[in-house]
């Protein structure tokens, strides 16, 4: 792998940083194809996408972030460089929440959609600068409360014929996790039978999730439910669309299981809701898409103040998102568990000199990155050949 930028290089002397502009931001387009695909209720993924978004400084500095851009990045880069990167030229990195208010600015109408996406990246970035030009990780920057290493669960057994499921299952256990992900879908009999499948298969010492990505109806998923709750599963992600927000009310009033749902959030205002009235155990935002590190922030004190767990999204995002969700897990009270995606894709291996959680992970545990900012460097060959055509 080669390392061809000064990412993780000394600071510059602090007179040099009194005066430290943004210089430039570009955006890189990039798309991977899955080593296996990716099988959910919205069907197989083979190929998908993210943006690498890149801030310069006029000192050196360069701080990197990632943008959940699943299809169209070369949409996304656009709107980056188009209608953000002049917002940003000749201000100081370091002004990150004034940044984020004039980001938000760009666009009119309720936030969501591609401009907080694309507004993450940057602000990922922008975190990643901060730490570089403090000498400090991005959790210290945070007010980490002590922790080194950090829970994760494997995702995921994939919705796919039983053997297959199965021999999923065998190898995360052999790896050594000791939480895992089941990908749930219909027909709800055939959900209720792969559960109780899933549960025996890996005994009782095993944790147990459920992800529906929003595949039940709400009479559905009550039935879906009452199954995992009969076989001890810790929670039932996703099982209604996020906008069904009296669904999961009631969902909550008719079965035991815990709820987890939130990666579909943009903004702490989309996740008040159901955290602040407690439908949901746990909130689940994706770093990549709720605004980068200053809303997932604020949508994680939310849930610390509700007494709800915070458990970060990864999916199929790259390493970026994963580290930068790593040093959230580090410093957030209310952190509960973090997801750590198995895929192997070239988003997670190719992009930094940091292996991804899955390959790291021992006994359930991934430490947490010391190095300054986000502490990783790109490899900008990897980035070059991953580019969207």
């Amino acid at each position: 792998m080669t390392d061809q930028t000064s990412e993780l290089q000394d600071p510059p002397a602090l007179a040099a940083l009194s005066d430290i502009r943004i210089t430039d931001v570009i955006a890189h387009p990039l798309t991977q194809t899955l080593p296996k695909p990716t099988v959910t209720s919205w069907g197989a993924y083979t190929a998908v996408s993210m943006v690498l978004v890149e801030v310069r400084t006029n000192v050196g500095i360069i701080g990197v972030g990632e943008t959940l851009a699943r299809f169209s990045p070369k949409a996304y880069a656009e709107l980056i460089e188009t209608s953000l990167k002049p917002r940003l030229v000749g201000q100081d990195p370091r002004d990150i929440a004034a940044l984020w208010q004039s980001m938000r600015r760009a666009l009119s109408g309720r936030a969501g959609g591609m401009l907080i996406e694309a507004i993450a990246g940057v602000d990922i970035a922008l975190w990643d600068i901060l730490g570089k030009a403090a000498g400090l990780p991005i959790y210290k920057l945070l007010g980490g409360i002590g922790r080194k290493q950090i829970s994760v669960y494997a995702a995921a057994v994939n919705w796919v014929d039983d053997e297959e499921a199965d021999r999923e299952l065998d190898r995360y256990v052999e790896r050594g996790f000791t939480n895992i992900k089941i990908k749930m879908a219909r027909p709800v009999k055939e959900a209720c039978r792969r559960i109780e499948r899933m549960r025996q298969r890996a005994g009782d010492k095993i944790g147990l999730c459920v992800d529906a990505n929003w595949a039940y109806e709400l009479d559905e998923a009550v039935e879906v439910g009452r199954a995992l709750s009969a076989n001890g599963y810790f929670w039932f992600e996703e099982p209604l669309a996020p906008e069904n927000e009296q669904g999961y009310e009631e969902l909550r009033k008719r079965c035991d299981v815990p709820l987890a749902a939130g990666e579909s959030n943009y903004t702490t205002d989309q996740a008040m809701r159901l955290i602040m009235n407690r439908t949901l155990s746990i909130a689940q935002p994706d770093v990549a898409r709720a605004g980068g590190i200053s809303e997932t922030r604020r949508i994680a004190m939310l849930a610390q103040n509700h007494d709800v767990g915070y458990a970060p999204h990864i999916g199929m995002s790259g390493i970026i998102c994963e580290t930068a969700s790593l040093h959230l897990s580090a410093a957030m009270p209310s952190f509960r568990i973090m997801e750590c995606e198995g895929d192997l894709s070239p988003f997670k291996v190719q992009l930094a000199d940091l292996a991804p959680g899955c390959v790291r992970a021992k006994n359930g545990m991934v430490d947490v990155p010391t190095g300054p900012g986000l502490g990783i460097a790109i490899d900008w060959d990897a980035v070059a050949s991953l580019r969207s055509q």
